[in-house]
């Protein structure tokens, strides 16, 4: 079971638990809108956890079983800084395996259905 839960979450610290916790308490409108469309299974029978402690990060979306993280950005990522650390993180998680999709809140919230459809797409093409 040790060997799983470290794959599962790369030995995440204790304070990245934590912070992933607090974050699950303060979604915001494209999060939830986006976990209510891919929770229980609702796409391709993958699942979902929602803020995942991962290494040092948190993840916003993450199957384990297709090893893919769904990222939900919001206006502060189009920040140079912010743009940056999102490279850099994204680097790490594919040193590890794991792809990402990004999505902006305004495509979520707008086009659901189209991020949907991109997920969809992605683990066909995979």
């Amino acid at each position: 079971m040790a060997d799983y839960n470290e794959k599962l979450h790369n030995n995440a610290n204790p304070s990245t638990y934590e912070n992933a916790h607090y974050l699950r308490q303060l979604k915001t409108e494209a999060e939830e809108k986006l976990w209510q469309s891919i929770r229980n299974r609702k796409v391709m029978n993958l699942k979902f956890r929602r803020q995942h402690p991962f290494g040092n990060y948190v993840l916003d979306f993450y199957c384990h079983e297709i090893k893919l993280c769904l990222e939900a950005d919001g206006g502060i990522h189009n920040k140079k800084d912010i743009k940056i650390c999102d490279t850099e993180r994204t680097e790490v998680l594919s040193e590890s395996g794991i792809n990402v999709l990004r999505f902006t809140n305004k495509a979520i919230i707008e086009t659901i259905e189209e991020v949907v459809s991109r997920i969809e797409e992605f683990v066909r093409n995979r």
